[in-house]
């Protein structure tokens, strides 16, 4: 059993796998769960719940850090940039960051969404802008409808229905102004992928197919796939949706997480304040079956 942070397009690759079988050809049979914040995630690996966890890598630091035994190792990547977008409440055609004023609502707090943006909002040295931490993450539309903030971030589709209702406007890609970091990965207790070795290798080759044939087909193949996982969603909008996060370049090519954007997210937990020490590469994550 699988639980995903939230059920979103920018998780295409995974929707993919499943869809196409890729999964039950490795002969493992796979349930995908919807199971709202990387906490929540978390403590259901933790608590054997569920086996697999997929949501930001940095719920391995906290976990780790926190001195558990048997703690979350990363084992497969497939985000590789936030897949949130940035929904003002007025049209800006020609976007500026630095013109920004206000309240943005940015999710959880120490959740990769309000930190990659908290990071981002610093290094281009915006100070006009304040981030509200307050509203849960699957709250963030109802909130920004509701009259809350200036701005919200969204995963799609939310930012599209919420443009297609007239409340807000997609100005642009968080994941493109934050960089390159392992934004959602999946992730085991340690003692279950050394007991089960032959499944993690299963599921994540099965995940590599489904990143196959996202980047081997077009858009509107894609969404013939995704709709069925978003039937509240037309396949014309699911196609503009695919085509935002590829234009985006939210997905890694392969499975492997690399070093390089580990310790960018480490860099982004640390300066949010949420990280107590920094945890070596090589202990929370394991590459063992994926190939750069």
């Amino acid at each position: 059993m699988v639980a995903e942070v939230t059920h979103s397009i920018f998780y295409t690759p995974l929707y993919v796998a499943d869809a196409l079988g890729y999964f039950k050809e490795e002969g493992l049979d796979v349930e995908i769960i919807l199971t709202s914040g990387a906490n929540n995630v978390a403590a259901a690996v933790m608590s054997g719940d569920v086996q697999i966890g997929f949501c930001g890598s940095e719920q391995t630091l906290y976990i780790y850090n926190e001195g558990a035994k048997d703690y979350l190792i990363n084992f497969a990547g497939m985000t590789k940039r936030d897949g949130s977008f940035l929904v003002s409440r007025e049209p800006m055609e020609n976007f500026d960051l630095t013109k920004l004023k206000g309240v943005i609502l940015g999710g959880r707090q120490g959740g990769m969404p309000s930190m990659t943006l908290n990071y981002t909002l610093h290094e281009q040295g915006i100070e006009n802008l304040t981030v509200d931490t307050s509203v849960d993450f699957a709250a963030l539309s109802g909130a920004f409808i509701g009259g809350q903030g200036d701005y919200v971030t969204l995963f799609e589709p939310n930012a599209l229905n919420l443009e297609q209702e007239g409340y807000g406007y997609v100005v642009a890609s968080i994941g493109e102004l934050g960089g390159e970091v392992p934004y959602t990965t999946f992730n085991a207790l340690k003692s279950y992928i050394e007991s089960n070795l032959d499944k993690i290798e299963k599921f994540t080759r099965a995940l590599q197919k489904g990143i196959d044939y996202t980047f081997d087909h077009n858009d509107a193949d894609l969404a013939k796939i995704l709709v069925d996982y978003f039937p509240d969603t037309s396949l014309n909008d699911i196609e503009t949706v695919v085509k935002r996060y590829r234009d985006s370049d939210s997905w890694y090519r392969t499975t492997y997480i690399t070093e390089d954007g580990y310790n960018h997210m480490q860099e982004i937990v640390d300066f949010n304040g949420f990280l107590t020490k920094k945890v070596d590469y090589s202990i929370v994550v394991d590459n063992t079956y994926n190939h750069e």
